[in-house]
C-alpha cells in the first residue's frame, strides 16, 4: 500500500511515540504518502541552489521527496517542535538543517540559521488544531520569509475541512497571499488529503 511505503519501521516508531502522547502536536494519523509528498513538493525548484524550508516535517517523509527534487548546493532546513522527532530527523536525516524551534518563530530561526530568503516553504503543520491568532502569526511569518518568486505548500485533511480552524486557516491565506489555488484530493494518503499553494504575500502595513 503505497501509504505506508514511505515509512521506515523507526519512522513509525518516532511517528507513533508522539502521535499517541501529544495529540495536540501531530495533525495525521500517519506519515505522508509519497502521493501527497509529490504534491506538497512540486513548489520546490529542481534547478539552481534554492533555499527550501518545511515546517512540522514529523518523521521526514516529504524531507525526502524535497530531497529528491534539489540540486547540489542547495539548503534544505526543517523546522520541528517536537525534541523527539527533532532529534529523530538529526539521526536519521543527517543531509538536512533540522532546527528545533516555533513556526511562530521562523524569522528569528531563519536569521539565526543565516537565511535571509525562502524560495520554497513546505507545510504540514496541524493549522486545524491551531487557536486563530497562531494561525495569523505562523502565516505572517512565512509571508515574509518568502522570496518575491517564493511559494508557499501546505496540506488539509478532507476530514478537517468542515472544522472552524480549517474554515479560518483558508480565509486567513486567501487575505495574506494574492494567488491561493487548492489542489487535490489526494486520496492515496492516510487521510486523503488537499494542498494549497500559496504566492505574493500580500504587503502589509
Amino acid at each position: 500500500m503505497e501509504v505506508m511505503k514511505t515509512a521506515s519501521v523507526p519512522d513509525l516508531r518516532a511517528f507513533m511515540s508522539v502521535a499517541l502522547r501529544k495529540q495536540g502536536v501531530v495533525g495525521a494519523i500517519a506519515p505522508s504518502s509519497p502521493a501527497l509528498a509529490r504534491a506538497l513538493t512540486a513548489v520546490v525548484p529542481t534547478t539552481g541552489t534554492p533555499v527550501v524550508v518545511e515546517l512540522g516535517p514529523g518523521t521526514g517523509s516529504i524531507s525526502e521527496a524535497i530531497r529528491r527534487r534539489l540540486a547540489p548546493g542547495s539548503r534544505h532546513l526543517a523546522v520541528e517542535i517536537e525534541p523527539h522527532l527533532a532529534e529523530h530527523l538529526r539521526r536519521t536525516k543527517p543531509w538536512m538543517e533540522t532546527i528545533r524551534g516555533d513556526a511562530a518563530d521562523l524569522g528569528a530561526l531563519l536569521t539565526r540559521a543565516g537565511v535571509e530568503r525562502v524560495d520554497a516553504l513546505v507545510s504540514t503543520l496541524p493549522w486545524s488544531l491551531f487557536p486563530g491568532e497562531r494561525q495569523e502569526r505562523i502565516i505572517g511569518e512565512i509571508g515574509r520569509a518568502l522570496a518575491p518568486a517564493g511559494a508557499f505548500t501546505t496540506v488539509t485533511y478532507l476530514h478537517a475541512v468542515p472544522l472552524a480552524g480549517a474554515r479560518a486557516l483558508r480565509r486567513r491565506l486567501r487575505s495574506a497571499f494574492d494567488e491561493v489555488l487548492t489542489t487535490g484530493p489526494v486520496w492515496r494518503n492516510l487521510p486523503p488529503g488537499m494542498t494549497y499553494v500559496c504566492r505574493r504575500p500580500v504587503a502589509r502595513v
